[in-house]
């Protein structure tokens, strides 16, 4: 026989992002709020997130943000993020004493640098607004009941809720816990998951020479992922670094759902280093350190002549794969002089400058995921509620939901987002 733990008007599985934020919120109200962490703290991932920094949040506007997680996304997150701007998630955690600063690349952090405090702010508003938490608290099973939901916690254990709000996470990062136990109890209902798949991590490369280039970063250039066919999946305009496995940084990372969802092999991600400057440009500034005295190195005289047009120095290595995927021969010496190139052997290299052209067979995978793509299915949620349409007292937020976007403070952005729409529906229920 079942031995009842506890019971609450709603149970919030998963004490992360999503989860602390809505049980604040539903709390505040008056309401009864259980809720449940299978791990030892509250808000592992969050303490993970951003380099321990925690980005929490964009400098983008509401229909902007919105617009990067694609056409099926932005329509489903429309309402929360009008809900909840970027813009008041700041002052939210200004409210409860986290100042927030801006960071390149739209980014925002806790102005002290420390994930720790947006987690801490967190627990507190939602034990402050009466919410019970209990750690080391597996659930293992969501089943409807009489009165609500049954929620099995390890052995024979049940804790009963009138609604129940699942925000235990995705995939990524499982050593914090996010292990996708939710998507069986989610199939287990008869509703329908998108397959998870890892998104925002690094990809990897076969090939040898990209090895020759870790630790390189280019941060002014635009990433294209192509299919065999050279049909274009993606595009972002975001640094990069080469990696013992392949490509990493935010331009890599942004395109990898698209690596992780397509299953033919050949695909190839070309690296535009300078997306600002033409072909007409590249060809002339070759043409030009071609004539300059003293026949110098090529790419002393191509910086020479493109000046500040060249956004950074290029690194000597990346250099040389530039020339080697142009044709060209590069000895111990060094690259060649400037005079030394034909018209085929320049567009070669213009080319190159133009999309580096780096083999992908993979991601690394959800153990470097920072999210995961997948979930369940939009059409089965009220996106001005975040009630499963379905099962009548359930409610899903976060990661679990079908939409993902880009490296930027965009995620935790969905997760406070989709936890304030469903902490104001709970709030105004009887």
């Amino acid at each position: 026989m079942a031995a009842e733990l506890d019971s609450a008007d709603i149970v919030v599985v998963g004490a992360g992002a999503a989860g602390l934020w809505v049980a604040e919120v539903a709390a505040r109200a008056g309401r009864s709020v259980l809720v449940l962490e299978k791990t030892p703290r509250t808000g592992t991932k969050v303490l993970a997130s951003g380099g321990t920094r925690c980005n929490l949040t964009t400098t983008l506007g509401p229909v902007e943000a919105a617009r990067l997680f694609g056409t099926k996304g932005e329509r489903f997150l429309r309402h929360a993020f009008e809900v909840l701007p970027p813009l008041a998630v700041r002052e939210r955690f200004r409210a409860l004493g986290v100042e927030s600063e801006e960071a390149p690349l739209e980014k925002v952090f806790p102005r002290s640098g420390n994930a720790r405090d947006v987690r801490d702010a967190l627990e507190r508003a939602a034990r402050g607004a009466g919410a019970r938490i209990l750690l080391d608290t597996p659930v293992t099973a969501v089943e409807p009941a009489a009165l609500g939901f049954a929620l099995r916690v390890g052995g024979d254990r049940v804790v009963h809720g009138r609604r129940v709000v699942l925000a235990a996470g995705g995939m990524s990062y499982p050593r914090t816990g996010t292990t996708g136990d939710a998507y069986a109890w989610l199939a287990a209902l008869g509703l329908k998951v998108v397959p998870p798949v890892p998104a925002l991590a690094p990809l990897t490369s076969p090939a040898a020479w990209s090895r020759d280039l870790v630790g390189i970063a280019w941060q002014a250039g635009e990433v294209g992922l192509f299919d065999p066919r050279g049909k274009q999946l993606a595009r972002r305009r975001r640094p990069i670094v080469f990696s013992h496995a392949g490509v990493s940084g935010p331009g890599a990372m942004d395109v990898a759902v698209h690596v992780a969802r397509t299953e033919e092999p050949g695909l190839e991600l070309r690296v535009d280093l300078l997306p600002d400057v033409s072909r007409e440009v590249l060809r002339d500034a070759l043409v030009t350190a071609a004539s300059q005295p003293g026949a110098p190195r090529l790419d002393r005289a191509l910086a020479g002549v493109l000046g500040e047009r060249l956004p950074e120095v290029l690194p000597r290595r990346l250099f040389e794969a530039l020339l080697r995927q142009a044709g060209m021969a590069v000895s111990e010496a060094g690259p060649p002089r400037a005079n030394g190139l034909d018209r085929a052997t320049r567009h070669g290299l213009v080319e190159a400058l133009r999309g580096l052209r780096v083999p992908v067979d993979g991601t690394e995978g959800f153990d470097k995921a920072e999210v995961t793509a997948g979930g369940l299915e939009l059409r089965a949620v009220d996106p001005r509620s975040m009630a499963v349409n379905a099962v009548p007292g359930l409610f899903v937020i976060g990661e679990l939901l079908d939409v993902d976007g880009p490296i930027g403070g965009l995620s935790f952005q969905a997760a406070w987002a989709t936890a304030e729409v469903a902490g104001r529906a709970l709030a105004g229920e009887g």
